[in-house]
């Protein structure tokens, strides 16, 4: 494997921004420094004016293999992620059948293994009745037990108190929550039913409202404190869940909280005129909690931003709001999107490879990724700040053809992506090979 150089590249690294050069050997990076002098065979890349990160490591996508392949799979969905940065992903358990088992879950890695261009693991999907499965998981190659306390699809929603307690107190993992609660969606759908026939996707953030969220993720993060549980919840989407997570570094909590991009992108606003393509759940809501949610990011209550990828045909996107499926596609376009809010002022590059890349590996502990180190993997990203590009669904990557950011122009441009030291995208092409993606290692956090 030819060695890399990397020359004149700014750095965004741990709280500071630093022109060095950067040596790739193998799988790793071998040396930082000001100025480092080639060799014959290094190929060099001259990254004077680009910024260098560490590749962003997405805590929560639906890659939808097994079972639902016609919406993506593994191979198309991490083809797309690479193009946008991300170097390493963790995958949720409802597909079909659902991951609910050891088996299936070792199943998926199988699949990656042949088939990933980015690093991977995947999570345990919670059921009422699968504790004995759930204490089965390994922490060191098992990133956590999903637990859907609301809304969810087959046999992935965990409501009762005692399965609850259960998981809470015995899960040997990380446990990620996805937090609504279903009573309450379901009363705000009836009432709203009272007064007009048909639900329009303009109800989506009244019927999955504030409310319904915070008597979730309080929920959670009661049951968190009692037992001590390692806790994140995913996807906050309201100004008044923050105040359930504390200010601090995430190093001194066992509680953490995710926001992700399209929350902190989109609003309310947008429904009118991208209807469906933004109905997911939690429902994107006002322009004060999107807002709230980005000083959130800034004030560290929220400690990771994610994106919560999830494909589905534009056929099925395109049914009428009731039947229309949540979620969209976003990995190819995520980073650039944060990208775009450091242009606006309102996130610095720091705060976003901060929470990116550097406090997801922080959270789960993953070993040796997540920041531009000596000896760490060269899981990179080289970003062009001042190369405009615009988003349609034609050149996005996604086996569904779609993007919610169809006419959008961001100000930056991803001109490379590494992976263990392999230029897994070189600005145009998806460049590797997907089988040498690696499964991403963990140190148990309890």
């Amino acid at each position: 494997m030819q060695n890399t150089l990397i020359k004149n590249a700014r750095i965004v690294n741990e709280g500071k921004v630093v022109e060095s050069d950067v040596l790739i050997k193998g799988q790793r990076i071998e040396k930082i420094a000001r100025s480092i002098s080639a060799s014959p065979t290094d190929h060099i890349v001259d990254a004077k004016g680009l910024y260098l990160l560490p590749g962003m490591i997405d805590d929560q996508v639906h890659f939808r293999e097994p079972g639902l392949t016609h919406k993506g799979n593994i191979f198309s969905e991490s083809r797309a992620a690479v193009a946008g940065g991300i170097t390493s992903f963790m995958e949720m358990p409802n597909v079909s059948p659902s991951t609910t088992t050891i088996e299936a879950l070792e199943h998926k890695f199988g699949l990656a293994s042949q088939n990933s261009f980015a690093n991977y693991s995947f999570y345990l999907g919670a059921t009422e009745d699968n504790l004995d499965e759930i204490k089965r998981l390994d922490p060191t190659k098992h990133c956590g037990v999903k637990v859907f306390m609301g809304a969810s699809t087959g046999d992935l929603l965990v409501e009762h108190p005692e399965a609850l307690d259960k998981i809470f107190e015995q899960a040997p993992t990380l446990i990620v929550t996805h937090c609504e609660s279903s009573p309450l969606i379901a009363e705000n759908q009836k009432r709203l039913l009272e007064t007009k026939t048909e639900l329009e996707i303009e109800d989506h953030p009244t019927i999955r409202d504030a409310e319904a969220c915070f008597a979730s993720s309080s929920y959670a993060v009661e049951l968190a404190k009692k037992y001590h549980s390692q806790l994140h919840v995913l996807h906050i989407t309201t100004e008044k869940e923050i105040s359930l997570f504390e200010k601090g570094p995430i190093e001194s909590k066992h509680i953490t909280a995710e926001a992700c991009v399209h929350h902190l992108w989109f609003s309310e606003q947008d429904y009118p005129w991208l209807g469906n393509r933004i109905k997911c759940n939690p429902a994107i809501k006002s322009v004060q909690d999107r807002d709230a949610l980005l000083d959130a990011v800034k004030n560290d209550r929220i400690d990771i931003i994610a994106t919560d990828h999830a494909p589905h045909t534009f056929e099925e996107k395109n049914q009428a709001y009731p039947k229309a499926p949540a979620g969209m596609p976003l990995v190819q376009h995520a980073l650039s999107s944060l990208l775009e809010h450091t242009k606006q002022k309102r996130l610095t590059l720091t705060e976003v490879v901060q929470k990116s890349a550097h406090n997801p590996a922080i959270r789960y502990g993953i070993e040796e990724r997540g920041f531009i180190r000596e000896g760490y993997f060269a899981d990179l990203v080289l970003a062009d700040l001042d190369k405009p590009q615009t988003i349609t669904d034609q050149n996005s990557l996604y086996k569904c053809a779609w993007t919610p950011f169809d006419g959008q122009t961001f100000s930056a441009t991803i001109a490379a992506t590494w992976v263990n030291g392999f230029m897994a995208f070189d600005g145009t092409n998806v460049t590797q090979q997907p089988n040498q993606a690696m499964s991403l290692q963990f140190q148990p956090s309890r």
